[in-house]
C-alpha cells in the first residue's frame, strides 16, 4: 500500500489522505506537534548566526589596499638596502684585490733587493758599485749595478759570486717594469751578459739613494770608470763616490689600480694613485771593502809623495 502525502506550507506539516480520500493532518502527540516548526526556527536561527561569522572569517583572512601598499614599500626598502650592501662589497673587493696583488709584488721585489744588497761586494776593481739616477719621460727609473754573494751555484765552475743589475724597461702597452739581470760568471764586461727576469710590473717609479755614513746621495760611482780604468783618487778629484755605500734606500712606486681606464683622447692608460714602498738595506761588507780600498789608496798616495820628495832633492 502506497501512502501519498502533501506538504502544507501554512502549517508546515505533511497531509495524509484519510479513508474518505480527503487530505488530513496526521495525529501527533502534543509535545511532538511543534518539533518541525522548532527545528525550522532553530535552523534559520543557526544560519543567521553562522552567516556573519563566515563573513567575519573571510574578511579577517584578506588584505586591505593599505596593507598591500605598506608591505610593498617595506619590501622595496629592504631590497634597496640589500643591493647597496652587495654593491659596496663588490666595489670593495674590486679595490682590494688589485692592491693586495700590488702589495705582494712590492714585498717580493723588496725582499730580492735587500737580500742582494746585504751581501753586496765589489763589482770590479774599476767600479765596485754603480748607481745612476735617470728618468724615462716623467718616470723615475734609476739603475743599480753591483756584485753579490747572495747566489747559490747551480752549474759547474760557478761560485757564490754573481753580477747583478736592476733597471727599468718600458712595456709595449706603455707601462713600466723593474727587471733584474744576473750573471754568475766573470765576464769581461761586468755590465752585460747573464739572464734577466721581471720582478715588478705596473711600476710608476723606482729611486735608489746611497748613504756614505754622513749624507745621502742620488748617484754613486762613475759608469765611465769601467772603460777608463778609474781609481779612488780619480773619483775623489771628480767628487764621485767610490767603493760600497754604507746603506741604500729603496723607494718603489707601484700603480694602485693596474686595470685603470684609458684616456679617450690619447688612448693611454690612466694610472691610479701610486702606492709607495720604502726600505733601507745595509751592506754588511761595506766596511771591509772600503777599508781595503782605503789602505791601498793611502799606500799609493804615500809612494807618490815619496817619489816626489826624492825628485826634489
Amino acid at each position: 500500500m502506497k501512502i501519498y502525502c502533501e506538504y502544507d506550507r501554512t502549517a508546515r506539516l505533511c497531509l495524509v489522505p484519510g479513508r474518505d480520500g480527503a487530505m488530513r493532518r496526521p495525529k501527533l502527540d502534543a509535545h511532538l506537534s511543534h518539533e518541525p516548526e522548532r527545528g525550522l526556527q532553530a535552523a534559520s536561527t543557526s544560519d543567521a548566526k553562522e552567516t556573519p561569522k563566515r563573513h567575519e572569517c573571510r574578511s579577517s583572512l584578506a588584505f586591505t589596499l593599505i596593507e598591500v601598499v605598506i608591505s610593498a614599500a617595506l619590501m622595496a626598502v629592504i631590497l634597496t638596502a640589500a643591493y647597496l650592501c652587495l654593491s659596496a662589497c663588490i666595489q670593495g673587493r674590486n679595490m682590494v684585490e688589485p692592491r693586495a696583488d700590488t702589495i705582494q709584488t712590492a714585498r717580493v721585489a723588496m725582499a730580492l733587493l735587500t737580500a742582494d744588497l746585504r751581501d753586496a761586494c765589489s763589482l770590479s776593481p774599476d767600479a765596485p758599485f754603480l748607481g745612476m739616477q735617470r728618468t724615462v719621460g716623467e718616470v723615475e727609473a734609476d739603475n743599480l749595478d753591483f756584485a753579490t754573494h747572495n747566489y747559490t751555484p747551480r752549474r759547474p765552475n760557478e761560485g757564490d759570486f754573481c753580477e747583478v743589475s736592476y733597471y727599468v724597461e718600458q712595456d709595449p702597452d706603455g707601462s713600466f717594469s723593474l727587471w733584474r739581470r744576473r750573471n754568475p760568471t766573470l765576464a769581461p764586461d761586468p755590465l752585460s751578459g747573464g739572464s734577466k727576469e721581471e720582478i715588478a710590473d705596473n711600476l710608476l717609479g723606482v729611486r735608489f739613494e746611497y748613504f756614505d755614513g754622513l749624507d745621502w746621495y742620488d748617484d754613486w760611482g762613475d759608469i765611465n770608470s769601467t772603460e777608463n780604468g778609474g781609481t779612488k783618487s780619480a773619483a775623489a778629484d771628480q767628487n764621485i763616490s767610490w767603493g760600497l755605500p754604507e746603506a741604500v734606500r729603496i723607494t718603489l712606486m707601484l700603480d694602485s689600480h693596474p686595470e685603470a681606464r684609458r684616456s679617450e683622447n690619447t688612448g693611454e692608460r690612466v694610472p691610479g694613485p701610486p702606492l709607495v714602498f720604502q726600505t733601507v738595506a745595509y751592506l754588511n761588507l761595506a766596511d771591509a771593502a772600503n777599508g781595503g780600498s782605503t789602505a791601498t789608496s793611502s799606500q799609493d798616495t804615500g809612494d807618490q809623495s815619496g817619489n816626489g820628495g826624492s825628485s826634489t832633492q
